[in-house]
């Protein structure tokens, strides 16, 4: 077997920044081999999830909605916060879809679970499949929400994937294993 890695030690840590969208801690830090780092930045975020939701007519549930940090207006799957109220990350993905799509029922299997960037956040993203949703309700949107909300093809959705037109790399992964395990390419 190859060589054994070991956990950093924290020599001290201090927050720079505590809101309720963004947490900045710098921890000092020393590695196994003796090296100090004083300054290592780290973000913490509560858990995410995101939804592969699939109609029973096989249209994929989207969202599409403006991102500031890129600037751009993005088609994605529909995501959010896993909120403290929330009894389980398979509850917060229920309430976002039904939330920001109005969709809701059918049948959720857990598809796989993602680090945003093992290196800088602390955060897991909790991927869901939901086969056979159907249109429930409407949107609850909060305030700070613009959503559009899009009934695509699989055609389309590849499409997406194969033009590099998906940018969320965190929607992307479970979207081509989903490709892959349903043969649709």
């Amino acid at each position: 077997m190859g060589k054994h890695i070991e956990k950093w030690k924290v020599l001290g840590s201090r927050y720079l920044i505590k809101r309720p969208w963004l947490t900045a801690r710098c921890d000092s830090v020393e590695l196994p081999c003796g090296t100090r780092l004083p300054e290592y930045y780290v973000l913490e975020y509560p858990d995410w999830v995101n939804v592969i939701a699939v109609t029973r007519d096989g249209r994929f549930v989207m969202v599409e909605q403006y991102r500031h940090a890129l600037g751009e207006v993005s088609m994605e799957l529909c995501a959010g916060v896993c909120e403290s109220s929330d009894a389980d990350p398979l509850e917060s993905a229920r309430r976002e879809l039904l939330e920001e799509t109005g969709y809701g029922g059918g049948t959720w299997e857990e598809w796989m679970t993602l680090s945003p960037n093992p290196g800088t956040h602390t955060n897991l993203v909790h991927c869901y499949v939901a086969r056979g949703v159907e249109q429930v309700s409407t949107q609850h949107l909060d305030a700070t929400e613009d959503i559009a909300v899009h009934l695509l093809t699989a055609g389309d959705v590849v499409g997406l994937l194969t033009q590099g037109r998906m940018r969320q790399a965190m929607m992307a992964a479970p979207l081509w294993k989903y490709v892959a395990v349903n043969n649709l390419l």
